[in-house]
């Protein structure tokens, strides 16, 4: 039945966040959990959408510009959500050896994706199930793949930012999500495919120690990776001269005044703390004292 078929990090560096196009002004809203932003304007309210998705199989090759943009590796945990044949779930597996969960709310396309996985030999690597994506338990993934349409995605977007863990990939084909700006975007033969890294939720208040003494404390303003805010140090007003956030990476870049020596603090959200990534500049968890 396949015979003529031919499908064929942990994390990147913060210095790359320099790269993307963004102005920071255009980010000063304080948001301290995804659902709480207004979708309204991109959004029409209808759950039922993901029926309206027509099935239209993804080419080969923007299969593998979707493995690579994502960076896909034996690491992963692959969610293609609106799998259809499942050949982007048998690509994952049968070339990088990551498995993959494949969800489609059709049968007939699951039943095909299951022979597929079996006929290429990675059915032990693949899993397919018939689901409603608006509903489905995708938390697992490292890695979300979507085909579907603005609306669905719009209709997924809360649900990505708020059950996925920082730091997992998300690429879609063709379609965006609205304000939620991407962190990379590759044309590919005319297609414009989209990658957004899930940020961690930093807004707030924040103080920790450093190693000569000072105590440092940033007010963080957040809206999906965007970050500004203000920033003490040993509760003097002080400079918050950059802040970067991928995944759950943080940059923070801060300064007494103008004409003092800068200093950087590179941290991982963990455990509702932020913990020093790198040197020993940082004495102590950075913890929240409040919530934006």
């Amino acid at each position: 039945m396949y015979s003529d078929l031919t499908f064929g990090h942990d994390d990147e560096l913060i210095d790359e966040l320099r790269d993307l196009d963004y102005d920071q002004d255009d980010y000063g809203l304080a948001e301290h959990d995804f659902r709480d932003l207004n979708f309204d304007d991109d959004s029409d309210g209808g759950a039922d959408i993901i029926l309206d998705v027509p099935y239209v199989p993804t080419d080969e090759k923007i299969v593998q510009a979707m493995l690579d943009l994502a960076e896909v590796s034996s690491k992963d945990v692959l969610y293609d959500l609106g799998c259809g044949d499942g050949r982007i779930v048998v690509a994952a597996a049968a070339e990088r050896n990551a498995r993959g969960v494949g969800i489609d709310i059709d049968p007939m396309r699951i039943t095909e994706a299951i022979e597929y996985a079996a006929h290429t030999r990675v059915e032990y690597l693949t899993h397919f199930f018939e689901g409603d994506l608006l509903e489905a338990d995708f938390s697992q993934a490292t890695v979300v793949t979507l085909y579907l349409l603005d609306l669905v995605n719009l209709q997924l977007r809360p649900r990505l930012l708020d059950e996925l863990r920082p730091g997992t990939r998300i690429v879609s084909h063709s379609f965006n999500m609205g304000d939620w700006k991407a962190d990379q975007r590759q044309d590919f033969s005319g297609i414009s495919l989209y990658k957004w890294i899930v940020p961690a939720k930093v807004a707030g208040t924040w103080q920790w120690q450093a190693s000569s003494g000072e105590t440092y404390r940033v007010e963080l303003k957040q809206k999906y990776q965007k970050v500004t805010g203000r920033a003490w140090i040993d509760q003097q007003p002080a400079l918050l001269t950059s802040a970067l956030l991928q995944g759950d990476l943080l940059e923070l870049i801060l300064s007494q005044d103008t004409n003092s020596r800068p200093a950087r603090f590179l941290m991982r959200c963990q455990a509702k703390q932020l913990l020093a990534a790198e040197g020993d500049l940082q004495a102590t968890p950075a913890l929240k004292i409040t919530r934006a």
